[in-house]
């Protein structure tokens, strides 16, 4: 009997497009393999809508409606980055509903897309995370200039709102442009090292294991324009040492694993000269063929639609096991 897989694509922030990117490359590599798909989308109003067609006039009807498809569906995989998706939201949907899903359940989604409870949970683990500072929205105009910092939203991908600032001037501006897209705002110490990706992967039966990690080369922040105008050049697998890789790797796997991360997830190094500092953590990264995961894993020997099927059969119902 065929699998019907739910895939949920484009969601209420800022990364709608590139979730629908997403969306649309796994539910084509999913009907390559033989799979039953249904393509769910929330707009930017939070209406759903089933392929084209609208399943109600507002959000909460449009979701009444959309559930009726997750019911009938074996595995939901859902393809939303940032909040109201990446974040946990759809997890627990998910686990509301008993149903099976491809990543990370509630409680991995809600802190890795925390960067600031990420740091906490890192440094608790012993991996380094730049010297930063937490301040809200209402608070940023007394943050005051010391040093070269980079200025990021607490809870946002694909680096929107994420800027550099070399004095008090672009400080200003960098904080006034972040708190467009979260009212908790990180200020942290400019690192000096390469950037450097790893994936990882948890499969069917529990084992995690990591792909070759791949090494980002941009013309300084690589933020949300160098990584769509595709000025940004990847290298992978990185040119590591094996002392290099084999840090990378455990510190991936370690923080995979401190916050319970399932699925894939995507942990992004600085490498310095003293070793790995965290940057941060993604539980739904880009999810194209072209994207760094994939990347990754075909490097590995996992073709992208491999990768994805793996991903279907590896799938879950968030949340704590039933007990009798």
């Amino acid at each position: 009997m065929t699998q019907r897989i739910a895939v949920i694509g484009g969601g209420e922030n800022a990364e709608h497009d590139v979730s629908l990117a997403t969306a649309r490359a796994v539910a084509g590599a999913l009907r390559s393999g033989g799979f039953g798909v249904d393509d769910l989308i929330i707009g930017r109003d939070g209406v759903w809508r089933r392929g084209a067609d609208a399943l109600g006039s507002r959000a909460a009807g449009s979701l009444a409606a959309a559930l009726s498809v997750i019911e009938r569906a074996d595995v939901v995989f859902p393809a939303v980055h940032g909040p109201s998706g990446e974040d946990g939201t759809l997890a627990a949907l998910c686990a509301l509903t008993h149903t099976p899903m491809v990543g990370s359940d509630l409680r991995a989604g809600a802190i890795g897309m925390d960067k600031w409870a990420t740091k906490l949970v890192a440094e608790a683990v012993g991996i380094h995370t730049a010297p930063g500072r937490l301040v809200t929205a209402a608070e940023s105009a007394d943050v005051e200039f010391k040093t070269d910092v980079v200025v990021k939203p607490v809870s946002a991908g694909s680096s929107f709102g994420v800027a550099l600032a070399h004095d008090a001037s672009q400080l200003r501006d960098a904080l006034r442009d972040a708190a467009r897209f979260d009212d908790r705002l990180l200020v942290e110490d400019v690192v000096t090292g390469r950037e450097i990706d790893v994936a990882v992967l948890r499969e069917a039966d529990g084992r995690r294991w990591a792909a070759p990690p791949l090494e980002i080369h941009a013309d300084g922040l690589f933020d949300t324009r160098s990584k769509y105008d595709g000025s940004a050049r990847f290298s992978v697998p990185a040119d590591l040492g094996d002392a290099d890789r084999a840090a990378l790797t455990a510190a991936a796997l370690r923080m995979f694993d401190a916050l319970g991360c399932a699925g894939v997830a995507r942990i992004d190094f600085f490498l310095t000269d003293h070793g790995p500092v965290l940057n941060e953590v993604n539980t739904m990264p880009g999810m194209t063929a072209e994207s760094q995961v994939p990347r990754m894993f075909a490097v590995a020997g996992l073709p992208y639609e491999h990768l994805v099927v793996r991903l279907v059969a590896a799938a879950t119902v968030p949340g704590p096991p039933t007990r009798a």
